[in-house]
């Protein structure tokens, strides 16, 4: 990228006047929202994926009030702003007392689900090393445990211990789970529920033989905890099964307010049974010339615009307002299950408790990354789930409070019927089984450049990283391939989407 040779003027920058420095500013705020049209909307709940809406007028200004209010705070240390530790307090209280906390509960305000994850995973490692002398850690896994504690294993020395799952109910064993615990497990995870299928893991048996065992379980409500905890208030989520605190063995519990807590991005609760296990998954370090560091996160520096927001919406929702939007999404989602279960060619997997669908194909004639392509051209993004660990190709539904109303249900299963139809016109997805061979024979570790411009060839990814409109045949290609091809090539797709220049 070339740069300017001009000589920079002696005096520097001259001082915008106030009309100018509106109108720049106007052009700026206009660039953004230009960039913003090409995406997928965040409100309206047809974006059935990676946003949550409920749906209630002045929310969203009075939590961009309230980040702004403490954007430039840094939550980094405490002692200078006392405020952040009054606000992370009482969101942390406000979630133990919903998720089964007790006097000696404490918690940790986090960025998001992943680092939730991740600090649980390193806690447990270090309580592991601490009190048992542990080395080689283990971390016991269903299949179905999300992405985020493969990415904890790997980035702090675990070793993964796979635990299959029932193909019908997609939840695990207990038994197996039991089997599976060893001397050198650190931490055994239970979903609350599951992202993929959105059904609850059996915790307490899980939770019980954790205990017996002498380990730590991690209880994943990062999507559901919010939500299932306000839903058990109603008559209708009364039978829920216990997944909380309060079941015997279980240690530490993530939920993310920024799902089904409302609250803007940036924003989850890790929860642990007392602050003395807390207390191993934190860094503290004063042998440098610096001030003296200690960080209950992953992060240092962080502003607290996210917790001022967060703490905002849940003192402005309250506890029956979320109730109310709980019971509104469980009517919505007994709806949709039961709806999409009429359309011919559909099917939904598991018996999902929690918020969230997967639907999958009832006959071979109907390919669900088509489905995905026709939903999207027809204005919904119904997320696509390939095919893996027994559990076919299919698509992932968030229902949120803006997607509740019967008009919006009801023209969801319209048009999911109609894609259906134009999917089962257009047929499946071919991939070439000579070329995919010739790709699974690829070893991962050793590609160069040339093996993996053909490989992004074959998915459909162009030279320069365009992705094509239709991503049904990148999806097919890529659930095709062996998984470790697969996760050595997805990072070329992305990484082709960021140019510095």
């Amino acid at each position: 990228m070339s740069r300017s040779t001009q000589p920079v003027p002696a005096t520097g920058p001259q001082e915008p006047g106030a009309g100018d420095a509106a109108a720049e500013g106007d052009r700026i705020l206009a660039r953004l929202s230009a960039l913003r049209a090409g995406d997928l909307p965040v409100k309206g709940g047809r974006t059935m994926a990676y946003v949550y809406d409920p749906g209630i007028e002045g929310l969203d200004a009075l939590a961009a009030a309230a980040h702004a209010a403490y954007a430039g705070v840094n939550g980094l240390d405490m002692t200078v702003f006392p405020s952040v530790v009054t606000l992370e307090n009482d969101v942390v209280g406000r979630a133990a007392r919903l998720l089964g906390g007790g006097p000696t509960t404490a918690g940790t305000f986090t960025s998001g689900g992943t680092e939730s994850c991740l600090l649980a995973v390193l806690t447990a490692r270090e309580h592991a090393r601490a009190t048992r002398g542990v080395t080689r850690p283990q971390l016991v896994l269903p299949v179905t445990a999300h992405a985020a504690f493969h990415k904890a294993a790997h980035l702090f020395g675990l070793d993964v211990v796979s635990v299959p799952v029932d193909p019908v109910s997609f939840t695990p064993d207990p038994a197996a789970v039991r089997a599976a615990l060893g001397p050198r497990t650190a931490l055994v995870v239970a979903s609350a529920p599951s992202y993929a299928h959105g059904v609850l893991d059996p915790v307490a048996q899980i939770a019980g033989a954790a205990a017996e065992a002498g380990v730590l379980c991690h209880v994943d409500a990062c999507i559901g905890g919010w939500y299932l905890g306000h839903l058990r208030r109603t008559a209708e989520g009364a039978g829920l099964p216990a997944f909380d605190l309060s079941v015997p063995g279980v240690t530490s519990l993530s939920v993310d307010l920024h799902k089904y807590g409302y609250t803007p991005k940036g924003a989850s609760v890790l929860l642990f049974r007392d602050a003395g296990l807390r207390r191993h998954g934190w860094f503290a370090h004063a042998s440098w010339p610096g001030y003296p560091v200690v960080n209950a996160t992953l992060q240092g520096t962080k502003s607290a615009g996210p917790l001022a927001a967060a703490w905002a919406v849940l003192e402005r929702v309250g506890t029956e307002g979320y109730t109310e939007l709980a019971l509104r999404v469980h009517r919505a989602h007994r709806a949709l299950c039961a709806g999409i279960e009429e359309i011919e060619g559909l099917r939904v997997l598991g018996g999902p408790a929690a918020s969230l669908i997967a639907v999958a194909a009832e006959d071979e004639g109907v390919d669900p990354f088509v489905v995905a392509d026709e939903m999207r051209a027809a204005g919904w993004y119904l997320q696509p789930q390939p095919a893996a660990a027994g559990s076919p190709a299919n698509l992932h539904l968030t229902v949120t409070a803006a997607a509740a109303g019967a008009d919006t249900v009801r023209g969801l299963l319209d048009d999911l019927a109609g894609a259906v139809d134009r999917a089962r016109a257009h047929g499946p997805v071919r991939v070439d089984p000579g070329l995919v061979a010739a790709a699974g024979a690829l070893d991962p570790e050793r590609l160069g450049p040339e093996e993996v411009e053909l490989a992004l060839g074959l998915a459909g990814v162009g030279p320069d990283g365009a992705l094509p409109e239709r991503m049904a045949p990148v999806l097919a290609v890529l659930q095709a391939l062996p998984p470790r091809l697969a996760e050595r090539l997805l990072p070329e797709v992305i990484g082709r989407q960021y140019r510095a220049g």
